[in-house]
């Protein structure tokens, strides 16, 4: 059985084909090839501005975290999934350029027989703090409120979403459409310390989570915590890890619990002074979410995409593939593997571009380039440790 097959199994898409052909009919907006919709500002009918809202949410990545908390009573890991929900929209939006001025709403769906209310101010607190962090980097999100709805005939623990509205220039859109034959990519680290960051990140992100955690976790939990994950899962595939949240994860000071609940790294800062340094010269930015490093292939007009340069692979990422016995090829279309942000730009850029992330202490790296695919549809080659994988 291969990997994708036990993800579907788990009730999960990867590729999500499914859900893209339900809205391939869908209006694309004024810029089809952006990260994300770009839409015309009718709020103001301002003809030199448009409008962006995005809907994303920290996923099972939340399951998780009801987990560590009934294990070691430490609620306050509720905080970080705020961290994911939010930034899982903040990331995709400033991936077209948006770096400011954003309007944050939140939906909560909790199971209350299994969720009291100091879970949902730990969460709340959580927004708050992560807007507050943010703000002496010039990313400004002004908190509206949201819903907290009790659905337990619908969720076993609890689950967290939110949207991000925002106003920019259609001058300032960065469109992927704009990558070109001899682009470089430059990779930005998903793992380490960045500036505003407190604390060591896994880089795990929030996306591949249903594997990570049963991939990683022990079948015990699925006994002590049958809450956290559905009853249609094959039980082998249900926590068939090795280990223990509280296991220490070598190579980080992390244990193995705090490394999968490491918070999304948001690299809006960043971004907000690369946008404003190098305005104009940026072909295209893409947040490594959903699809991992395939990600890319989305994007572009008959791009063969080359990654020849990525980071070595960290470690819970090596956990991973070494207990469930998985191997690149397969963790490539889930995983961001080390890097969950990548611009395309010309390479005479590279230099000044890697001297900013080190301000910001993130690691950054040329990754790979582009040139035209020989295909109709975009292409992507992986070379890493000695292997090549090509995607299409």
């Amino acid at each position: 059985m291969t990997e994708s097959d036990i993800y579907l199994k788990r009730g999960v898409s990867s590729a999500k084909s499914e859900i893209h052909n339900a809205i391939r009919h869908l209006d694309p907006g004024i810029f089809p090839g952006a990260f994300c919709k770009v839409l015309p500002d009718t709020l103001t009918n301002d003809p030199d501005y448009c409008l962006l809202m995005h809907a994303d949410g920290a996923g099972t990545k939340s399951a998780v975290a009801y987990l560590y908390w009934k294990e070691t009573g430490d609620i306050s890991v509720f905080r970080d999934i705020a961290t994911d929900c939010l930034v899982m929209n903040l990331d995709d939006m400033a991936c077209v350029g948006a770096v400011d001025h954003f309007l944050l709403s939140n939906t909560i769906g909790r199971n209350k027989f299994l969720i009291p209310g100091e879970v949902i101010d730990t969460i709340i607190e959580g927004f708050v703090q992560v807007i507050n962090t943010l703000k002496p980097y010039g990313i400004n999100i002004d908190f509206c409120g949201g819903e907290t709805a009790d659905v337990g005939d619908l969720v076993k623990t609890i689950i967290v979403d939110s949207t991000l509205t925002a106003r920019i220039r259609k001058s300032d859109i960065i469109n992927l459409d704009g990558i070109q034959d001899g682009d470089r990519i430059i990779g930005f680290s998903s793992f380490g310390k960045a500036k505003w960051e407190q604390k060591y990140n896994s880089g795990i992100g929030s996306n591949g989570l249903t594997a990570a955690r049963h991939d990683c976790l022990h079948n015990d939990y699925a006994e002590k915590y049958p809450e956290t994950f559905s009853n249609d899962i094959p039980l082998d595939l249900v926590y068939c890890g090795k280990g223990k949240i509280e296991d220490p994860l070598p190579g980080t000071p992390l244990n193995l619990g705090q490394a999968i609940l490491s918070p999304t790294r948001t690299y809006a800062p960043l971004i907000r002074h690369l946008v404003s340094e190098l305005k104009g010269q940026i072909h295209g930015m893409v947040h490594c979410t959903g699809g991992g490093q395939t990600k890319c292939l989305k994007f572009g007009n008959r791009i063969h995409y080359v990654k020849d340069n990525l980071f070595p692979v960290p470690a819970l990422f090596r956990y991973v593939m070494e207990t469930r016995k998985i191997g690149l090829k397969e963790m490539y279309p889930v995983f961001n593997m080390g890097h969950r942000l990548e611009i395309f730009i010309s390479d005479e850029f590279t230099e000044r571009i890697l001297e900013i992330a080190d301000e910001y202490d993130i690691e950054a790296r040329p990754v790979g380039y582009c040139q035209k695919s020989d295909s109709k549809n975009n292409q992507l080659t992986i070379s890493h440790l000695g292997e090549k994988y090509s995607y299409e």
